[in-house]
């Protein structure tokens, strides 16, 4: 029974850290801007790494693959992160958690795009209606103190959800000779390095003025979410199969709702709880068979 629920207990881990790091991330930019915030994460990150990464296993590197090492860094944590940090800087953490519900169909449609895989109509379909309801739930929200700007904030998420989605695509290409630890590793030190700049014309003169709420925000993001939900993740999906282990991704939109709403007290108004469930019906619809 103990070894039948591991994989499962695991997924659940994966999609609460998931889940949260949107409300944490808001909690973070409380008292550090945006950049600020991701390279914090991804300097601690890396310096966890750094503990154990003269045991990660090496892979056998082929002619060609550091370019595509570097496409996935750029692709995420740099785009990714760059993007989600203002999108949540200007709109709900509910609403940019629903909105990452898109992934697994913007990974379909991107293996259509370049890998040449079959794209049912069933899948444009949810993908039509996922992203009709994406705009719903933009042109629905309105300006408030934790969300000046929403519409430009879900499109920022859009984007950077896009990122993610072609980095999944990348990782694919390359995860049968990299070990994902190893994959890992390079991009929290590439993601240190590449927000150092931004962090540094953030006014770190202020940082010690930051509350401790916001500490301990950047604290969890980097040493439990970017490591911690990786990890889980990838324990249950050597024990289950990847299309049962991906379809649980659907549940972390519903986390960063509630966690919203228990943290940080965020409550969607009944249009833009219908257009979560104009989303949700297309993720539904296009991950159906």
């Amino acid at each position: 029974m103990n070894t039948s629920l591991l994989p499962f207990l695991c997924l659940a881990g994966a999609v609460v850290l998931w889940g949260t790091s949107f409300g944490a991330m808001k909690i973070a930019l409380l008292g550090f801007a945006p950049m600020a915030v991701v390279w914090m994460r991804m300097t601690l990150a890396s310096a966890l790494m750094a503990l154990f990464w003269a045991r990660v296993p090496r892979a056998g590197r082929q002619p060609g693959d550091v370019r595509w090492l570097a496409f996935v860094c750029l692709l995420q944590p740099c785009l990714y992160f760059l993007l989600e940090g203002f999108a949540v800087s200007l709109t709900t953490s509910s609403q940019a958690g629903m909105i990452s519900a898109l992934v697994p169909l913007l990974v379909a449609a991107g293996a259509w795009a370049f890998l040449h895989e079959n794209l049912s109509s069933r899948t444009l379909c949810g993908i039509a209606l996922s992203v009709a309801g994406v705009i719903w739930l933009s042109l629905s929200g309105r300006a408030a103190e934790n969300a000046p700007n929403p519409v430009l904030g879900n499109l920022l998420e859009l984007v950077a959800m896009g990122c993610a989605a072609g980095y999944m695509l990348v990782v694919k290409h390359l995860s049968s000779r990299y070990n994902s630890w190893h994959l890992t590793g390079l991009q929290a030190f590439a993601g240190a390095l590449f927000f150092l700049p931004g962090a540094a014309l953030s006014h770190p003169e202020t940082w010690a003025a930051a509350p401790l709420v916001s500490w301990l925000a950047v604290a969890y993001l980097g040493g439990v979410v970017t490591l911690g939900a990786f990890g889980l993740y990838n324990m249950a999906v050597v024990r289950l199969p990847s299309a049962q282990a991906a379809a649980s991704i659907n549940l972390v939109p519903l986390v960063a709702v509630l966690s919203g709403w228990l943290l940080l007290g965020e409550t969607l108004p009944p249009a833009q709880l219908c257009a979560c469930g104009v989303i949700l019906a297309g993720v539904l619809l296009g991950q159906s068979k």
